[in-house]
């Protein structure tokens, strides 16, 4: 094992500014020789990322406690108070979901503000993230903490920085507080103000019912169709989380009042134990929530993660239950809820929707059906919610009014009083759609099929390899550069168009074989590659930010569905299909070699 890795195991075995738990955790491990567990914990420090922390919970550098949550923070403060200077009166929003230690990890972090002179603002109980945006933003934070891993397994825990306009933070401030992050090596020169006398001195207090009602009176702004809420039957699971009681009240505000919440998963419990990911993006997380659909004959079923940002779904068709993906239910979400604005007469002069580039480009053709500009951004709300603040705040122009978008990581999100994806206000809409839809005599497949017919054809699909620990990220890194150096020239017979690699920012033109460069990409610097086919299908891959993983994004377009009959779409779709499956097995195969 290399020294580096010993000494600084060493140094959280003996150091006394550490518990005694967590210095005989890692006693334990030296004693034992574990040296494959000593490099994973010490190998690097836990790193912040452009959007917070992440990462398993356990003691050392590389994990997630609350030595690396009082780190982090204090790398916060001290860019706030740079560039705030002495300003009197600052004030940073906190709230957290239902995972392990969230609520200790958010009282360290209030903690640590306080002892900058910054006043922490705490939710008295766990809420949700899109709550913490709004907070940030009711409040007048100059930044604001939720303390989640969103959908990742139990062993994580991990927490999203916000800044003063309710979104995450983008350049230059992610930059400015990693790299004051990477500064700061010596856990006990890191101060704070135990919570009890952060209360005393008016620098930590918690808030409840002000925020929730301010939130609630939001939310139920964006109802737009009252027809179909009669005899409508929905099961809902938090899915352990934090959504619970903001999803059920909001439910009921906006006139359901048939709602059944699955009993095993209604509680907080960082422990997940009824799933093995407590992620609605997976048809597994939401079977016990199908069982208690079938049995009750619900129109709907719907879930949502731990921190309540996604939002995943299942609709009664005929006698069986349909499971749509991110794209699909963000599509159906933009057009339903663009044409009931329109009908509303709500809809603003100059309409927004934004999307990410790895979301299909159908959103992009049903906004222009409702006059609306579709702008596409860096994939992670941050970035759709920071285009919302550059309209907003006039520094782009003409002034275009953001309604509504989402990404294809089952995201969607209304209005902008929120800065970041809602499954809150998702699912609202998504239950007023389907309501309404009933109502109608129509099913959100059949919506769908409608909208292919008008559109084309549109199939995309997910490929994700895990790739855990210091070898997986090597791995996955070195699958980017040979992407990179030797990029394929056709997938699928079908030739490649052009290819956009958003970390050198080059979009590349394909001519006899060979990339050449066509034009400079508009978009920050991201370890993205996408390949636009000839077709007009897109393939995009990105390693992610937030989880051990490489994603393979595949759109697979086919124009000819305009107008097509639903036999020959059907045809079309198996196609697709088809097309969608090869694709993966062919960087499947990349990935091997």
């Amino acid at each position: 094992m290399e020294q580096t890795i010993l000494d600084r195991a060493n140094y959280w075995a003996t150091n006394s500014v550490f518990d005694m738990a967590t210095r005989s955790e890692i006693q334990d491990l030296i004693t034992t020789k574990n040296d494959k567990e000593l490099t994973e914990r010490f190998y690097r420090d836990l790193e912040f990322g452009t959007g917070g922390l992440r990462g398993i919970i356990g003691a050392g550098r590389n994990r997630i406690n609350i030595y690396n949550i009082r780190k982090a923070t204090t790398a916060l403060a001290l860019y706030l108070r740079e560039v705030h200077g002495s300003a009197p009166h600052l004030k940073v929003a906190i709230s957290y979901d239902s995972r392990n230690y969230s609520r200790e990890f958010s009282v360290a972090a209030g903690e640590i503000f306080s002892a900058h002179g910054i006043k922490a603002l705490m939710t008295s109980e766990l809420r949700p993230t899109p709550m913490l945006s709004f907070m940030v933003r009711h409040f007048q934070c100059v930044a604001g903490i939720c303390v989640t891993a969103s959908h990742n397994p139990a062993e994580y825990n991990g927490y999203k920085v916000y800044w003063n306009t309710g979104a995450q933070i983008i350049p230059p401030h992610d930059a400015a507080i990693i790299s004051k992050y990477a500064e700061l090596s010596r856990y006990e020169d890191i101060t704070y103000v135990p919570v009890e006398k952060a209360k005393k001195d008016g620098l930590f207090e918690e808030i409840g019912a002000e925020l929730d009602e301010a939130y609630f009176k939001k939310v139920s702004t964006l109802s737009r169709r009252k027809e179909g809420r009669a005899n409508f039957k929905i099961v809902y699971t938090p899915l352990h989380g934090s959504g619970l009681y903001p999803v059920t009240e909001m439910l009921k505000r906006f006139g359901f009042e048939n709602v059944l919440v699955v009993p095993e998963q209604s509680q907080p419990d960082g422990r997940f134990p009824t799933v093995k990911f407590p992620n609605p993006e997976e048809r597994e997380a939401l079977h016990l929530a199908l069982v208690l659909a079938q049995k009750e004959q619900a129109d709907l079923v719907m879930g949502t993660d731990p921190d309540t940002d996604r939002i995943g779904i299942m609709v009664r068709e005929g006698d069986d239950y349909t499971f749509f993906n991110g794209n699909q239910i963000g599509c159906l979400l933009v057009d339903f809820f663009l044409s009931a604005t329109r009908d509303a007469g709500l809809m603003p002069k100059n309409p927004l929707v934004i999307k990410t580039v790895v979301t299909t480009d159908l959103q992009a053709d049903i906004a222009a059906e409702y006059g609306a500009t579709c702008e596409e951004t860096l994939t992670g709300f941050k970035w759709i919610c920071g285009l919302i603040e550059e309209y907003e705040s006039g520094r782009l122009k003409p002034h275009r009014k953001y309604v509504c978008g989402g990404e294809e990581s089952y995201g969607f999100l209304a209005d902008s009083f929120v800065r970041d994806k809602d499954a809150v206000s998702a699912a609202c809409i998504a239950a007023e759609m389907v309501a309404y839809y009933k109502s109608q005599d129509m099913t959100c497949s059949q919506v769908l099929d409608q909208i292919f017919q008008k559109h084309g054809l549109y199939q995309e699909s997910l490929f994700t390899m895990t790739m855990a620990g210091k070898s997986g990220a090597e791995t996955i890194k070195k699958m980017m550069t040979a992407l990179r150096s030797s990029p394929p020239v056709a997938i699928d017979g079908i030739p490649v168009a052009k290819l956009r690699d958003f970390e050198t920012q080059k979009t590349m033109s394909l001519v006899a074989n060979q990339f050449n460069d066509a034009e400079k990409l508009g978009f920050p610097k991201s370890d993205v590659l996408q390949f636009i086919l000839v077709d007009g299908t897109k393939v995009s891959v990105r390693p992610s930010g937030t989880e051990p993983k490489i994603k393979f994004y595949i759109s697979v377009k086919e124009p000819l569905a305009k107008g097509a009959s639903l036999q020959e779409l059907q045809s079309m779709k198996k196609n697709a299909s088809g097309r969608l499956r090869r694709i993966e097995e062919t960087f499947v195969a990349m990935a091997k070699t």
